[in-house]
């Protein structure tokens, strides 16, 4: 039985060669576009059977790691029990994929919260803190003192703001607020 063809390679798929990478080839999501890397000696054939392969891989980890949106709600109400018990409860909490210039968004009328997908990738503490800054805006919707009183009583905001500066600063993205 012979090999299908491989299937031509997506518009989002940027492929970097180098004659240095020998072996190996290995993929990264950068925002909506992912990254794979592999050696330049390849094929055409090779490069978009290895693309094909690495889509897999990168799915793979992604619906494993993947949060629910129920469990996004669950994660918000805990954290919103344990370090701002005066916010109320939102309404709904869920990923979404049309946000590049924010880590996240609230609407206190409807107590909506909206939470960027580039976040699944990134350690659970600094999900949990733009959670918490989002619960925050359902008391005080603007940035100020009040504001961040509330964001801080999450113990790793500091952390977890650093974090978010660094990734904003490596991707020479200019955000603003969350």
């Amino acid at each position: 039985m012979a090999d299908s063809p491989p299937r031509p390679i997506p518009p989002y798929v940027d492929i970097r060669r180098s004659k240095r990478r020998k072996r190996t080839v290995s993929a990264y999501r950068d925002g909506e576009r992912v990254v794979v890397l592999m050696p330049d000696r390849l094929s055409a054939a090779e490069e978009a059977r290895w693309v094909e392969t690495m889509l897999q891989r990168l799915e793979r980890q992604r619906s494993r790691s993947r949060v629910s949106d129920e469990k996004l709600l669950a994660r918000a109400h805990e954290l919103a029990c344990r370090h701002l018990p005066e916010v109320p409860e939102p309404a709904s909490v869920r990923w979404v994929s049309n946000q590049n210039r924010r880590w996240g968004s609230c609407t206190p009328a409807d107590r909506s919260i909206r939470l960027s997908t580039r976040l699944q990738a990134m350690p659970a503490w600094v999900v949990d803190y733009v959670l918490v800054h989002e619960l925050a805006h359902l008391v005080e919707p603007s940035h100020n003192a009040a504001f961040w009183n509330l964001v801080h009583r999450y113990p790793k905001a500091e952390r977890a703001e650093g974090y978010l500066e660094g990734i904003s600063a490596a991707a020479n993205l200019t955000l603003d607020d969350f």
